[in-house]
């Protein structure tokens, strides 16, 4: 019985795994839009990660009928991608420069490489629990996990921050935002890795004791065998 809850809780952990690895590594976390000053003309939206900021320069012909900014995204234009200056060596791109508070950037990618060691460590504790008599590992498991989710949205709330700070700046040149599907994936990883978490958590927990003179000590615990 406890073999079959750890193997479904696996199934939601290997699927928060892949939301938060598809959050880290992309670069749709925000999309920011300049305001369009005419028509027929070409305008530069951009989207950014944890790593990189995307530029595209879009044509607009007609106005947005969901506001005065540049796009959507998704239409057709040349991208040119840079990352960030505080990652590599080279020139970064200018919106990032003055607009952008960096310490933001680096606290929230540092963050997400946290979430990452953890996630690591929890997967290594629930593999080698399969093996007899290590029931034990499936609570540091729990506990890595639960970290996991923690510092990813603690991440989240970073990026969220600097997006803020940057389109309430005096000097942006940005007048809409809005997040987009990498920030949807973080967010969805947090609420599976917590949720994974705590279920090896009970799981790994002892039974309530199935008599009412036996203690949950003397209660014999189910094994993954």
């Amino acid at each position: 019985m406890q073999a079959t809850k750890v193997k479904i809780t696996s199934v939601v952990i290997v699927v928060g795994m892949s939301s938060m690895l598809a959050a880290v590594v992309t670069d749709h976390w925000a999309v920011l839009s300049p305001r369009v000053e005419k028509l027929n003309a070409t305008c530069e939206a951009a989207h950014f990660g944890l790593w990189r900021l995307c530029k595209k320069s879009i044509f607009i012909v007609e106005e947005d009928p969901q506001g005065k900014g540049c796009g959507p995204i998704s239409l057709p234009g040349a991208k040119n991608c840079s990352y960030f200056k505080h990652f590599t060596s080279g020139e970064e791109a200018e919106v990032f420069e003055v607009k952008t508070q960096k310490e933001y950037n680096i606290s929230a990618a540092a963050i997400a490489i946290f979430s990452l060691f953890f996630m690591i460590l929890g997967t290594l504790c629930v593999i080698f629990s399969f093996g007899k008599g290590r029931d034990y590992l499936l609570r540091p498991a729990g506990m890595f996990f639960a970290f996991a989710g923690l510092c990813i949205i603690i991440s989240v709330e970073v990026m969220r921050q600097s997006v803020k700070r940057m389109i309430d700046s005096d000097e942006t040149i940005w007048i809409e935002y809005y997040y987009s599907w990498s920030f949807t994936c973080a967010c969805a990883s947090f609420t599976l890795l917590i949720l994974s978490g705590v279920a090896l958590l009970l799981i790994s927990m002892p039974h309530m004791p199935r008599n009412p003179w036996e203690t949950c000590m003397d209660a014999e615990p189910d094994t993954l065998d």
